[in-house]
């Protein structure tokens, strides 16, 4: 499925098999996971894509040569020798590439990948089940552990990613509060349904005041209204690569050392360290299964509010 031009339908069309270069490897993709950024990609909101363009970062296929089974996420390459990646921050390297941003990714039957960027993928996870870690997992992962030790953390979005992420942060014994668009309260359900102690509307203030909150929906003024429902000394977690502006707020609500910060992509330690988690317990993912020639179709209704959960491309 490729992208010819930003703002309009991928296509389906039929391209030579990528051909892999040293270093790289050939992936006949199983499944790949729909995330918020692909969105973003399609609507323009990231701006500076190659195009054409084959979609998808969360990734899970197996080594055409070897079998191995992989995933393949968001970060793709690194120049190794930059100021960030020789201090362990690989994932600000200024002349880093992207999965399905500027390389192609994996709304496709093959892609290759570097070999270095490739994550072995626990047989106890299905294809489709393990394809949500790779953005979702990871990211939220990352910033759940920007939060500190937060014993009551506020999700602000509770999509792909919160739902991983409440069931790891329960499983430290944590406390989750879930925030959803007003009305909905069937995401406030599945919400519950994950672990949240509590859930409901964005505009509601949580029973009990939080020690930090991560912010998944790309909803700049979601950023204030966690700021008002945190203690002092607390930490906002901007998780998504997108956001719309953040409006102007009053000094009180920073003043405290109260901290906002955002996740810029991932490293491979994350990665190491989150499947490592993943394979000591067992992370449940609601979702929902589409075709490869579906895709159009998943990210409009990942657009709209439509989902519940993952969507997740069964290639």
């Amino acid at each position: 499925m490729v992208l010819h031009r930003q703002r309009e339908p991928l296509t389906l069309e039929q391209v030579p098999d990528p051909k892999p270069k040293a270093g790289e490897r050939l992936i006949e993709v199983e499944a790949c996971a729909v995330c918020r950024t692909d969105q973003h990609v399609v609507d323009a909101e990231l701006s500076e894509p190659k195009l054409p363009l084959i979609l998808g970062h969360q990734i899970v296929g197996r080594d055409a040569a070897t079998g191995e089974r992989v995933g393949v996420p968001w970060l793709g390459w690194t120049d190794g020798t930059c100021r960030y990646c020789m201090s362990g921050r690989e994932n600000l390297c200024d002349r880093a590439r992207f999965t399905g941003y500027t390389i192609d990714g994996g709304y496709a039957e093959r892609c290759v990948a570097d070999a270095r960027y490739c994550i072995p993928i626990p047989d106890s996870y299905s294809a489709e089940e393990a394809a949500p870690l790779l953005c979702a997992g990871l990211i939220g992962f990352r910033a759940l552990r920007m939060a500190g030790d937060a014993r009551r953390i506020g999700f602000y979005g509770f999509g792909s990613s919160a739902q991983i992420l409440a069931q790891v942060a329960t499983a430290e014994g944590r406390e989750v509060f879930a925030f959803t668009r007003d009305g909905d309260t069937t995401g406030q359900d599945f919400a519950r349904s994950m672990g949240a102690v509590w859930a409901g509307a964005s505009s509601q203030a949580p029973p009990q005041p939080l020690d930090a909150a991560i912010i998944f929906a790309p909803a700049g003024p979601l950023v204030v209204t966690a700021l008002r429902n945190v203690v002092k000394g607390g930490t906002v977690v901007c998780a998504g690569i997108h956001m719309s502006d953040i409006p102007g707020f009053s000094y009180d609500l920073l003043w405290g050392e109260r901290a906002i910060r955002s996740v810029a992509n991932l490293t491979r330690q994350d990665g190491a360290e989150f499947f490592e988690r993943a394979r000591g317990m067992r992370i449940v993912t609601q979702r929902k299964t589409y075709t490869l020639e579906a895709a159009n179709e998943a990210i409009s209704a990942l657009r709209n509010g439509e989902l519940v959960g993952t969507a997740v491309l069964r290639i």
